[in-house]
């Protein structure tokens, strides 16, 4: 992540091993333990805003933010959800999981060279059976509760989340699911200001 927050000290979150068959709900329970102070403002980004919001119902959150990320389960593609629930996610190779491709570059929305080399390492860094398991956990996520004091930062181009089917607080015109890397002075200006 790129963004500027001056006067905050930002502390990341190390994804731990998933359970077999453990819900993102149990998931979000065991990771908890990772925050240590109290009233924490969480950001959550991807798939990590989804466990962000199962973290906010578990602990006392100050304030969070979800970027590229949903609140509710309805904010997520109909036809997504079905293919994931039909477990279809489980015949994609490893290996394909793990590489970049103009279909990739183009579903993820990185245009620059910048964007390229960061979503590359990115897949190259996923963890196959974390990600099979994390696609599980979306197929059965359940929530319906929309998140108390939180905004939802959401690009007008994502196409991993499609964002015809989610209602920010703010929409960033042209920014895809990497949008945190190339527009992340935009997005921080409102980070900044929303905690404030």
């Amino acid at each position: 992540m790129n963004l500027k927050l001056p006067g905050y000290h930002k502390v990341y979150i190390n994804w731990i091993p998933a359970l077999p068959k453990e819900s993102i709900t149990q998931y979000a329970g065991r990771i908890k333990s990772q925050i240590t102070v109290e009233n924490p403002y969480i950001i959550g980004l991807s798939f990590g805003g989804i466990v962000a919001v199962e973290v906010s119902k578990q602990i006392s959150v100050k304030k969070m933010v979800l970027i590229s990320s949903v609140e509710t389960k309805d904010e997520l593609n109909k036809i997504q959800f079905f293919f994931m629930k039909l477990g279809l996610y489980r015949l994609i190779p490893g290996v394909l999981i793990r590489r970049t491709n103009f279909l990739t570059y183009r579903y993820f929305g990185a245009r620059s060279p910048n964007d390229k080399k960061e979503l590359t390492k990115l897949l190259q860094d996923t963890n196959v059976l974390f990600f099979r398991w994390a696609l599980r956990g979306i197929a059965y996520w359940n929530n319906k509760e929309t998140p108390e004091r939180t905004i939802q930062i959401h690009g007008t181009a994502d196409r991993v989340i499609a964002s015809r089917f989610v209602h920010p607080d703010y929409r960033i015109k042209g920014g895809g699911h990497l949008m945190v890397f190339n527009q992340a002075d935009t997005i921080s200006k409102i980070i900044l200001n929303y905690f404030r």
